[in-house]
């Protein structure tokens, strides 16, 4: 009889919590998405005690998506990595009516009809992050990072009342890979601002910076202290189209789902429609509850999304409409010179703190010696500076009227003012550069630690500190006297000893496998950044044939014109270079070989990857399949050569059947690749 009384205890209180949570997750629905509370904070503090009483009498009947558990996880010791199933891509910017009515005649060209709907909507200023939830719970959150890989934030996700822990209603796919933006409103800000007042700590410049300074605090408890908003504004990975047909759509579906979507989204036609949503976005920016610094315009029909496709990091289908940047008056208190990872000198002016758009502004660029010299920014100036976004300010105008006597024209120095070299200009470029190369401290300290950043050779535990103690101690000159570091040495270090020797290390041993992109970007070969690596490596699959390719070789590649093409080949030409490659590879710095050969089944192939492969990702995939030669694009064609499907393809699968291109499984792929 105990027994059962207890079963029936037991079954009782798993009602009764059943039902407090779904009621609790409905006043949080309708307070924080649909901001229309029902009850008091009162009522509503004594239903989230009952919970609380409930599962502590009851432990087992706690699950992850309980109101209570928002907060419940200890700080991390750093965020783990999470690589995006559909890469989150930046957005063209358009700056004036001109830039959109382009944007919208390459999309009216491309699809050959003569009006175009789009989904409109604001640009919030805060953080891009992707939800993804599993069988309509939310599984995992991460940052946007650098489109490819960003950090797991899931914990500190979870804290924010307007994500739903668990998706409303039915019909959702098994697997919902969401894009949205993290955010704090202005009215919060504010109180957030007076409460580190209050704390006798640092104030936040703006709410953007607070919102992601939020997100990415190591302990959830913080987090869930801050004032953060969510809405969501797409989908990366779907059973494309499988439950909406539009932008439009969708946002009405994830709304069904109890996730908070922009209340000012709309849909236009054409480009008239675009400039008058855009002018009234602009008209309400101040009255609106957070910051926006434009409008996103998407093509609203996901079919037309397709048949247009991608260019490099971003959308043909999709532009931001920038408002115009703010500036303010302040005035020049003196102007120094910057030496660059690269050599390059660049002016910047050193400001009277002004605030432009939410942020206190310092200093400005002045980019090199003939924007200085056209401009005539003086010492003592009273200039206009500019700020649009994340944009590094500039200034816009001198007031020559207003230019104290005496004040004296600004000439670029005929030395570097970090090592004394020498500097030159060559002809046909504006930017005066140090000629002291590896010798001079700015460019050795730079290049080490860019070719020890993450997106490069990714050495953990190597940041600027380190590098400069590592620097003045004479221990390293170039990248590759870190490979010769020991142990014993670096724990000598100030603030380093044994087990931080010893991870640095390990993490420097583990770096030495690497891509042969990566490597290429990480020797920070002037203009070569990660996408011309990528070009570099697929083409030539070797990293012999680059260093001995011929100005004409290079130009072959896709996406390299001759400057840059003369950039690889004269660095690659200059022995000092030269002797430091030997010396990297000596020391075992080495990456998977996928020999390219020449007539390969799959040379000059065009292939389009679709779904979620499950022995690769498709980065990977594509990247195989280029170093024999193939093809990877974003679109299906008539010029297509194969379909590969993984796991909830879409609409690119049945373009493909329509058009009549083969369509492989994974299975099939990887034969093709092994063969």
């Amino acid at each position: 009889m105990v027994a059962t009384r207890h079963g029936d205890g037991r079954k009782d209180a798993a009602r009764r919590t059943a039902d407090l949570r779904a009621r609790i997750e409905e006043h949080n629905h309708r307070y924080y998405v649909l901001d229309d509370p029902i009850i008091s904070d009162a009522a509503y503090d004594r239903l989230f005690q009952d919970l609380q009483a409930l599962e502590r009498e009851h432990p087992s009947l706690i699950t992850p998506d309980s109101p209570t558990q928002r907060v419940g996880a200890k700080p991390a010791a750093e965020f783990n990595e999470v690589r995006h199933g559909v890469p989150m891509l930046s957005l063209e910017n358009a700056f004036s009516e001109e830039e959109l009515a382009a944007f919208d005649q390459r999309v009216r060209d491309r699809l050959g009809i003569e009006r175009v709907a789009y989904a409109a909507e604001p640009k919030i200023d805060g953080l891009a992050v992707s939800l993804v939830y599993e069988d309509g719970r939310l599984a995992r959150a991460a940052t946007r990072g650098d489109g490819e890989v960003g950090e797991d934030v899931t914990l500190n996700i979870r804290t924010i009342r307007s994500i739903p822990l668990r998706l409303r209603g039915a019909g959702h796919p098994r697997i919902l890979d969401l894009r949205g933006e993290v955010f704090i409103l202005k009215k919060d800000f504010g109180s957030l601002n007076a409460s580190q007042d209050a704390a006798q700590q640092k104030r936040f410049a703006n709410p953007r910076n607070a919102a992601a300074g939020s997100l990415r605090q190591l302990d959830p408890a913080v987090t869930a202290r801050r004032p953060l908003s969510f809405y969501a504004y797409g989908a990366g990975l779907l059973p494309e189209h499988a439950f909406c047909v539009s932008q439009t759509d969708l946002l009405a579906r994830l709304r069904q789902w109890g996730l908070p979507v922009s209340p000012d989204a709309d849909r236009v036609t054409g480009v008239d429609g675009c400039r008058r949503y855009h002018a009234r976005a602009a008209a309400r920016r101040t009255r609106l509850p957070y910051e926006i610094d434009g409008v996103v315009f998407k093509v609203d029909d996901f079919q037309e999304q397709t048949r247009l496709g991608f260019v490099s990091r971003a959308p043909r289908w999709a532009i931001a409409y920038k408002f115009p940047p703010e500036e303010a008056e302040t005035r020049v208190l003196n102007i120094e010179v910057q030496v660059g990872r690269t050599g390059a000198l660049t002016p910047v002016a050193r400001l009277e703190p002004v605030q432009v758009g939410g942020v206190t502004v310092t200093n400005a660029t002045l980019h090199n010696a003939d924007e200085l010299k056209r401009k005539n920014v003086r010492v003592g100036d009273t200039v206009i500076v500019r700020r649009a976004g994340d944009v590094i300010p500039e200034i816009v105008k001198v007031d020559p009227a207003r230019r104290p006597r005496g004040a004296k024209v600004f000439r670029m120095p005929v030395r570097c003012p970090v090592c004394g070299s020498g500097t030159e200009r060559i002809e046909g470029e504006a930017v005066i550069r140090c000629t002291g190369g590896l010798y001079c401290p700015a460019q050795c300290i730079q290049s080490i630690l860019h070719f020890a950043g993450r997106r490069a050779m990714d050495i953990e535990g190597l940041g600027d500190k380190l590098v400069e103690q590592l620097y003045h101690a004479r221990m390293v000159h170039n990248v590759a006297d870190l490979y010769a570091l020991s142990e014993d040495a670096l724990a000598e270090l100030e603030r380093m000893g044994p087990k931080s020797a010893a991870n640095l290390v390990a993490a420097m041993e583990k770096s030495k496998r690497t891509r042969l992109d990566r490597f290429l970007y990480a020797l920070g070969i002037r203009d070569v950044g990660e996408a011309t690596a990528r070009e570099l490596a697929a083409h030539f699959g070797d990293l012999d044939r680059i260093r001995r390719a011929s100005q004409e070789e290079l130009e072959a590649v896709q996406d390299i014109g001759p400057v840059v093409a003369r950039h690889v080949r004269t660095f690659f030409h200059e022995p000092h270079n030269a002797q430091i490659i030997d010396r990297l590879l000596q020391a075992g710095i080495d990456w998977p070989r996928a020999a390219r050969r020449a007539g390969h089944a799959l040379a000059g192939k065009t292939f389009v990857l679709t779904g979620t492969l499950s022995g690769m990702t498709r980065e990977e995939a594509g990247n195989r399949l280029r170093s024999l030669g193939a093809k990877v694009s974003g679109s299906v064609s008539k010029r297509t050569d194969f379909v590969v499907a993984g796991e909830d393809p879409g609409g690119k699968l049945a373009k493909a059947r329509k058009l009549g291109v083969a369509v492989l499984d994974e299975q099939a792929l990887m034969e093709l690749l092994e063969t």
